[in-house]
């Protein structure tokens, strides 16, 4: 029953009031290239729900998760900082703007990082289990895991199809990093199918040293999920520090899994031979194997177009029943001709049947692509019907956000601006709006004070 009524859904995260271009991410180039820069967080949450739109026309399920707040007066409260929440931000920008920057990072747009997924088809209790990402390895991404699982328990509240779970413990050792090194084979969407956990290091090998740039999820990590998600299968594989080095932070940098096929650069992994050998064996007994596209252009190339940091999709069926993949790309992936080329093969090959390319270039100066920018979901229709339906994308939602972003949201925004007391009443009015058109009300802590 599961495999014929199971879909998956794109849950996309709403850009917030706060984007900005602080370079607070190690390892992310893109954020590193453009730190300091003013930013558009009206641009951005735009063309984040012109993304949302685009699944929509082709006919693909497509929820929303809400920003966090922010700045985090909360946290700065926590660390000391007394008075006003005006007197706080004008404390924090004097004494130690860093800080600040850190408090306010908007960060949680890239909601493939919220949390791991595992499908019902997966796991051994027939429910949909979440596991809220501790995102240790960053100071400004370590804020989020408390307010991502109150959102994700809100919108998944019906334990008879979820298993909302904490974050794994903040200890160094467990660095998750969620989704963006999640990877699932399955025949189709609603069949059992081998989740795939990829790692940067073992935390506790002492040999096992990190490349120039941190390697965030740890094999630890991986495995603690695998087990709490009560998986039936699981594949483990290390990235090639290489890629991390070349800025490939994330495994979906290089990386990207639909169904039973995966598109790859040829750096990702260290031995890629091997790695398709061991992940056919190991989807053999789900009776299907598994497709590769790998390629071979420069790696710089495959990180600064974000070509795997596609969203790649399956269509629903055409008139004789077919289904055909898509991808979902960045505008820089059709500007960087090996990229281009790459995905023209794919077209040429029959390996997907429509490239859709869309400006996303506020996330992407940030280091974050259309993949970054959403969480896979696949359910059940009884699961789809549980869930809170408020954040379910339509095109009267995209209407209401669209008018809360044009109202609520500034065209240009730099720290300074972050730290003047007006913006911190603007940005909560943002909130407050958004959460009215996705009935979420109380999600904040500041609305629950008032």
């Amino acid at each position: 029953m599961i495999a014929m009524t199971t879909r998956e859904m794109n849950f996309d995260g709403l850009v917030g009031p706060t984007h900005n271009y602080a370079g607070l991410s190690r390892g992310n180039i893109a954020s590193a290239t453009h730190k300091g820069r003013t930013s558009n967080p009206r641009a951005a949450a735009l063309q984040g729900l012109d993304k949302m739109e685009r699944l929509l026309d082709l006919g693909l399920p497509q929820g929303v998760l809400p920003p966090h707040d922010g700045p985090r007066i909360g946290f700065l409260r926590a660390l000391g900082f007394t008075g006003s929440d005006a007197d706080i931000l004008s404390l924090a920008h004097r004494v130690n703007p860093a800080l600040l920057a850190n408090a306010s990072s908007a960060s949680c747009m890239w909601t493939a990082n919220a949390a791991t997924v595992s499908p019902a088809a997966d796991t051994k209790d027939g429910r949909v289990h979440f596991t809220p990402a501790n995102l240790i390895s960053m100071p400004h991404r370590a804020m989020e895991h408390g307010q991502t699982t109150r959102t994700l328990r809100r919108i998944f509240h019906d334990d008879t199809h979820f298993a909302v779970h904490d974050a794994l413990p903040m200890n160094p050792m467990l660095g998750d990093e969620g989704a963006a090194n999640h990877n699932r084979f399955c025949k189709s969407h609603g069949d059992a199918g081998l989740e795939v956990f990829v790692y940067g290091r073992a935390a506790l090998n002492a040999s096992d040293d990190d490349p120039t740039f941190p390697a965030r999820q740890t094999l630890e990590s991986v495995h603690a999920l695998a087990s709490r998600h009560g998986l039936s299968t699981a594949h483990f594989l290390r990235q090639n520090p290489a890629a991390i080095d070349a800025g490939a932070f994330h495994n979906d940098v290089v990386c990207v899994v639909n169904e039973d096929m995966m598109l790859y650069h040829a750096l990702a992994f260290e031995a890629p031979d091997a790695m398709e050998a061991a992940l056919t064996r190991a989807c053999e007994p789900l009776g299907f194997a598994p497709r590769f596209a790998r390629a071979d252009m420069p790696i710089g190339d495959a990180v600064s177009s974000y070509v795997f940091n596609s969203q790649l999709v399956t269509l629903p069926p055409d008139a004789k029943g077919r289904s055909k993949m898509a991808m979902i790309l960045p505008t820089e992936t059709e500007e960087t001709p090996s990229a281009k080329a790459y995905v023209d093969r794919l077209l040429d090959d029959g390996i997907i049947d429509a490239a859709h390319y869309l400006d996303l270039r506020q996330s992407m100066s940030n280091g974050g692509g259309p993949a970054c920018l959403r969480l896979r979901v696949a359910m059940s229709e009884p699961a789809m019907a549980a869930m809170h339906q408020g954040v379910v994308i339509t095109a009267a939602k995209l209407d209401s956000l669209r008018a809360v972003v044009r109202t609520h949201y500034r065209d240009s925004l730099t720290l300074d601006d972050i730290a003047d007391p007006a913006f911190l009443t603007e940005s909560r009015a943002a909130l407050d709006a958004i959460t009215q058109a996705l009935d979420l009300p109380n999600l904040y802590d500041f609305q629950k004070d008032a």
